[in-house]
């Protein structure tokens, strides 16, 4: 057997720049420093861990998106290589705080520089093209936080500085749709067109038209942004991150009934399903950070893609994942929904 032995497996199979990836391999010989590593596309990597079994890595800034290899090394000869998927970044300093958000019309992506409760950035909305080019929306909202479409393809923005909803034209005109909605975060749709809205202090508001306002449920306040998301089963899903080191997902059916959904994860985040009913989540579970995937029915839960300070996600028409850190945007070609790499 080679020196650089064999690799039995990676994990997460997907990953962004900065994120930890585990490979689980046999025969794999340690020597001094300099004469082993782990590589990525030809990059090598930051080891954090190593043994004859398991090598732990971060993935470099630098390797090439898409399909690419991983493959060991030690005393200059080579394992085989093991496929894995990496995330292009496509935009970046940012300040993302919620989900980016997939125009229906055009598969465009939306999403925000948000800057510190009550900051005046000349920019807060910013929109990436299929042609990967990012264009600065005229609109003018301060703070934006969550974004949503509704069924005919009109952008909502909640506003955590004043407590609004606005209503984005056109990607230019700016209209009050409702107020005084506490520090409004996370915002979704139901299938029905009603609009619910999260607040910090902990209320879940029902929006069924503009203005009328009715509290849907209440949870325990959070220290960051409420996220919203509907699963298929047309209850509504809702992370609130705290300062508890194994916190839940909260399920709340049409009639405003409040359940644990799944509990164990590390400041969970923003939040997205497939079409098969899988639950997509920012987070840190078990100490790996990423993307956790969570089957239907809280049956099981794998750390689904790595990457470091990840805030919110989403899936394009494709089905190519878009992935949001705190600062940038990341486009990760998964699949099809339900056919993704496993």
């Amino acid at each position: 057997m080679s020196k650089a032995g064999n690799i039995l497996s990676v994990s997460p199979r997907y990953s962004i720049p900065g994120g930890e990836i585990y490979v689980d391999c046999e025969g794999f010989e340690i020597g001094d420093l300099g004469t082993y590593g782990c590589f990525i596309g030809g990059v090598a990597c930051k080891i954090v861990g190593a043994s004859s079994t398991r090598v732990v890595a971060l993935v470099p800034e630098g390797v090439e998106p898409a399909h690419t290899r991983v493959y060991l090394e030690s005393s200059g000869e080579q394992s085989q290589p093991y496929e894995i998927v990496i995330g292009e970044k496509l935009a970046t300093e940012m300040h993302i705080v919620a989900n980016p958000a997939v125009d229906p019309k055009d598969d465009s992506i939306v999403f925000t520089r948000s800057g510190g409760r009550g900051q005046e950035l000349p920019h807060t909305l910013y929109r990436l093209g299929a042609d990967a080019y990012v264009d600065e929306l005229p609109a003018e909202v301060k703070n934006p936080t969550g974004l949503a479409f509704d069924e005919v393809g009109d952008l909502y923005v909640t506003n955590r500085a004043d407590g609004d909803v606005l209503r984005v034209l056109h990607d230019e005109e700016v209209q009050l749709y409702a107020s005084h909605l506490g520090i409004a975060t996370g915002i979704a749709f139901d299938s029905d067109g009603a609009m619910y809205v999260g607040d910090r202090a902990g209320t879940i508001y029902k929006i069924p038209r503009p203005s009328l306002i009715e509290t849907f449920a209440v949870l325990e306040p959070s220290v960051a942004a409420y996220h919203l998301a509907f699963g298929t089963d047309r209850n509504l899903y809702v992370t609130s991150p705290g300062l508890a080191s194994s916190e839940r997902i909260y399920q709340i059916d049409p009639e405003g009934n409040v359940t644990e959904f799944f509990r164990g994860l590390g400041r969970p985040q923003g939040l997205a399903f497939d079409t098969d009913g899988n639950l997509y989540v920012a987070a840190c579970y078990r100490s790996r950070r990423g993307i956790i995937r969570i089957a239907p029915g809280a049956s099981s839960a794998r750390h689904f893609l790595s990457g470091m300070n990840v805030v919110g996600l989403c899936f394009t028409r494709k089905g190519d994942l878009i992935a949001a850190t705190s600062d940038a945007i990341y486009s990760v070609p998964a699949g099809v929904y339900g056919t993704l790499l496993t």
